[in-house]
């Protein structure tokens, strides 16, 4: 069942960064496109297994309230995959959907999560968003994924 845009786009919304790391413990890079794998998560992140928190996301609009304070934060600095944008991703619930790029389907598995208290950010900004903001999904369709592609919720 597909659901209808409403007015204030909290079903719609756009990938704006792409992250990924070759290690677990280390600083995401920035990618301009990724592939994801059923089952598996984003081909080329250290994170990426056949667990339940395949791929991490977080919206760009949880950077912006930490960016009114004065910090200096960039997309991948809570380990995020995919930084969101127009998307309440807060709204979303276990089980939710998502359709990234009309290809890649995502489904949510986990609303936030405890925060490692030995990330340099969580030392920086002495919070961390991921509990309250961030959310988890495993990947149950296949394809490739590129900064600016829609996101649509297509189950809730």
């Amino acid at each position: 069942m597909k659901k209808q845009v409403d007015e204030v786009g909290t079903t719609k919304g756009r990938i704006n960064a792409i992250s990924v790391s070759k290690q677990k413990g280390t600083p995401k890079t920035n990618v301009p496109e990724a592939d994801l794998k059923t089952d598996y998560g984003i081909v080329s992140d250290a994170h990426a297994g056949n667990g339940h928190r395949q791929v991490s996301l977080l919206a760009v609009e949880s950077l912006d309230k930490l960016r009114e304070k004065g910090v200096k934060i960039s997309p991948g600095d809570f380990a995020e995959n995919i930084m969101t944008e127009g998307l309440d991703v807060r709204a979303l619930k276990v089980g939710s959907k998502l359709m990234l790029g009309g290809r890649v389907e995502l489904e949510i598995t986990q609303l936030g999560k405890r925060c490692h208290r030995r990330r340099s950010v969580f030392d920086r900004l002495g919070e961390c968003v991921m509990p309250r903001d961030g959310i988890f999904a495993r990947v149950t369709g296949p394809g490739r994924i590129k900064v600016g592609d829609v996101i649509e919720v297509v189950d809730d």
